[in-house]
This record gives C-alpha cells, structure tokens and sequence, in this order.
C-alpha cells in the first residue's frame, strides 16, 4: 500500500487515463477526488469503483480553465478528504484538423485547447502548491503527450499545448522544489474509449503496432503504472518527461 494515508486528486479522472489512475492509486491506499467537468456518469462511476476497492472518494465537477473554480476544488478536497498529497493533471481534449487545413485552426479552438491543456494545468498547480507547502512536500504529474515532443497528433495546436505542459513542468520543478516534485508523463496513442470513437482507429492501430518494439498499443493501465512510481518511488527525480510509447519513437 504505497499510498496509505495519502491523498490524491486526478483531474479528469472519471475516463480513460484519468480513471485507470484513479482505480490503481486507490487499490495503493490513497483516498482520491475525482475530477470531471462533462462526463459525468463515467466519473460517479470511478468514484463508486475507488470506493469498491476500499478507498475513499470525491467527486468534484470543475473547469479547470476556471481559476477560481480551481481554487474552489482544492478547498473542497482538503476540507473533505485533507490535504493534496499528489496532484494528477490529466484533463485534457483534442481536436482533428489536418495539419495542412490552417484557416480551420480557429482561433477559437487554439483558445479551448490551450485553456483546458495548458493553463488549466498551470492553474490547479498554483491552487494545490500553498496546500503541499504547507505540509512540508507533495507530488505533481502531469499527463502529457508524444505530441509535445514530435509535433505529431490530431492537430497542431494539441501538440502545441503538450510542448507548453512539458516546459511547463521543468518550470515548476525549478520553482516548487525542493520540497514538490514535479514531473510528467509522455503517452502515445493509448487504448481508451477515446479512440474507440475514430473512424480510422483499426488503421491507428495497426500502424502504431507495426512501429512498436513491443508490437502492441499501450493501455491506460501502463500509464498509470509510470504515473504511480512518479508519484511515490522517485525521490531525486523532478523536472522529468518520462515517454510511454513500447518504444514506437525509437
């Protein structure tokens, strides 16, 4: 139980990555506040599953492009279940446009993607910092993506948003430390429901396959193991993007 006694708020946390996080942080002892801000049936549903396993849970609806909604759920999770121990920026969405299509990048989609990925993640770091300061220490991961650092994805202002989550992190490691670590994971394509709703996700798949070392797609759950050692085996690690693709960019 590397958790025990911890707890843990996983934004975006009722789906996909978010919720194999959330299910694997409890079954490790932490008490964990579940993040969603539209889905949800899925989050009540992860908040019912961290309580199965014997966790306690929350179920906070928040914006995080919302500063001051932000600030609200920090207050409610430290009144209801204590202070933030570990923080998991995990929300996030995405649009398909052609890279080649620029008029179609609106502005409009630069500003949703950027406030929700990016500085929806500054926002809940900046809440949750005084709260692990004031207890002597914490753990911030950020979910980022390959596509921060390929400039391949669905679009380029999705890539651009991870580029900025993974300076962002190496900017916060340098101005939290030493007493917060903070740190980020990479994903690549990954098997969630997510991709179960694209028209060309049997393609996808196969060629990410074919390009892997390990000759398979990555699940949720394999994002949520290198999240987990994050959040609790690394003492001297800050600052760090950890990529979880099998190897598909070697």
């Amino acid at each position: 139980m590397k958790l025990a006694g911890k707890v843990a708020l996983v934004t975006g946390g009722g789906t996909g990555i978010g919720r194999a996080i959330s299910l694997l942080f409890a079954r490790e002892g932490a008490a964990v506040a579940v993040n969603y801000s539209k889905s949800e049936a899925e989050a009540s549903e992860t908040a019912s599953r961290v309580q199965e396993s014997g966790g306690r849970s929350l179920l906070v609806r928040t914006d995080v492009s919302s500063d001051s909604q932000v600030r609200q759920m920090m207050e409610r999770v430290q009144g209801e279940l204590g202070a933030v121990d570990i923080l998991i920026n995990n929300a996030g969405f995405t649009r398909f446009i052609n890279f080649a299509d620029l008029e179609k990048l609106t502005e409009d989609i630069w500003d949703s993607l950027f406030a929700v990925n990016l500085k929806g993640t500054y926002f809940c770091c900046r809440a949750v910092a005084p709260l692990m300061q004031a207890q002597g220490g914490g753990r911030i991961v950020n979910i980022a993506s390959v596509a921060g650092i390929t400039g391949q994805g669905s679009c380029i202002a999705y890539c651009a948003s991870k580029a900025g989550v993974i300076s962002l992190t190496k900017s916060l490691a340098r101005a939290l430390g030493p007493d917060i670590l903070v740190n980020a994971v990479a994903p690549a394509l990954t098997e969630t429901r997510w991709l179960d709703g694209i028209a060309r996700a049997p393609e996808m798949r196969e060629n990410f396959r074919k390009a892997s070392a390990l000759n398979r797609m990555g699940t949720a759950e394999d994002v949520a193991e290198v999240t987990l050692s994050m959040a609790t085996d690394w003492s001297f690690v800050t600052g760090q993007i950890v990529v979880v693709d099998g190897g598909r960019m070697l």
